[in-house]
């Protein structure tokens, strides 16, 4: 009880309101009738200054727990705190959220099956070999469909992401999965880039929609070179199935769905946090909006 005490900030809230002991104990998950039996019990009204050090933290892990919809997990929050000034280690942060309960979500894998393929059409070469990130934006673009449901409808869902800055560049949801699905979000993903696509490589699976001649045309007419991986071996697409894994198990599966236009708007708003907010271990656990930034501001500096 004494390390629950020491997270709710106990002497923080000396003297306070009770509606201030009420927040507190909500957001540190402790009661408040165990805050005030501490209090009683206790014989020094005043923290040690690691103590209230680590009160403090508990505070702000919390609150960015919450504001990652509980998603974040150590590493993430560290870097949060570090951005807002904060010097702590992770392992300072990993043991504060175990004390209070709170972590983050580990995506699992998973089997993706909507890939239908079409053995009269004809494939592109692979171009790309598993080496998605090839050292600069605008090298290798992935895309994939995925699953989804609402109350009224099976949905599916058309990403495209630059394998570099780990943004996604466009995106598509509809109740079929006819190659409009992914020609939309192609041109989505070009006018991102300004309308410049000449030369980059577009790598996805061998599903039809990919296949047929109306996706071609469209790569043909923004200048995409096409890449297909391997029918059926799912590291050959590993950079698409890795953002369906953040947006399903950080999202998907923790919300349901009543109706079409309900679905969009969520997809709308994660895929809108995932680029400005989201922090990737790979890019050095910035947005990736942040990341390009980045790249614009070295690249004018040189």
């Amino acid at each position: 009880f004494e390390l629950m005490a020491e997270c709710a900030a106990a002497d923080a809230f000396t003297g306070a309101a009770g509606e201030d002991v009420a927040r507190m104990a909500r957001l540190l998950n402790v009661s408040r009738s165990g805050y005030y039996e501490y209090r009683k019990r206790c014989r020094s009204p005043v923290l040690t200054p690691a103590a209230q050090r680590r009160a403090d933290l508990a505070v702000k892990i919390v609150a960015h727990h919450r504001e990652s919809d509980g998603t974040y997990g150590a590493p993430r929050i560290t870097a949060d705190l570090r951005e807002a000034g904060e010097k702590v280690t992770e392992k300072t942060v990993a043991k504060i959220m175990a004390c209070i309960g709170i972590e983050g979500i580990s995506p699992r894998t998973f089997k993706v099956t909507t890939t239908v393929v079409d053995p009269g059409a004809s494939f592109p070469p692979d171009l790309v070999g598993r080496r998605f990130d090839q050292g600069r934006l605008d090298a290798v673009w992935t895309s994939d469909i995925t699953y989804l449901t609402c109350g009224e409808a099976d949905m599916y869902l058309c990403a495209i992401t630059d394998e570099h800055s780990k943004r996604v560049l466009g995106w598509s949801v509809a109740d079929h999965m006819r190659t409009e699905l992914v020609t939309d979000t192609l041109d989505m993903a070009v006018a991102a880039r300004g309308g410049r696509g000449r030369g980059i490589v577009l790598h996805a699976d061998r599903g039809s929609q990919y296949t047929a001649s109306a996706m071609a045309a469209a790569c043909r007419r923004h200048g995409l070179h096409r890449s297909m991986g391997a029918t059926g071996i799912c590291w050959d697409n590993a950079g698409a199935e890795s953002l369906w894994s953040t947006f399903k198990h950080e999202h998907y599966y923790r919300h349901t769905y009543v109706t079409k236009t309900e679905l969009v708007a969520a997809v709308d708003k994660w895929m809108h946090w995932y680029n400005t907010r989201r922090r990737h271990s790979a890019i050095g656990m910035i947005s990736p909006l942040a990341y390009e930034h980045s790249l614009s501001t070295a690249a004018t500096a040189a």
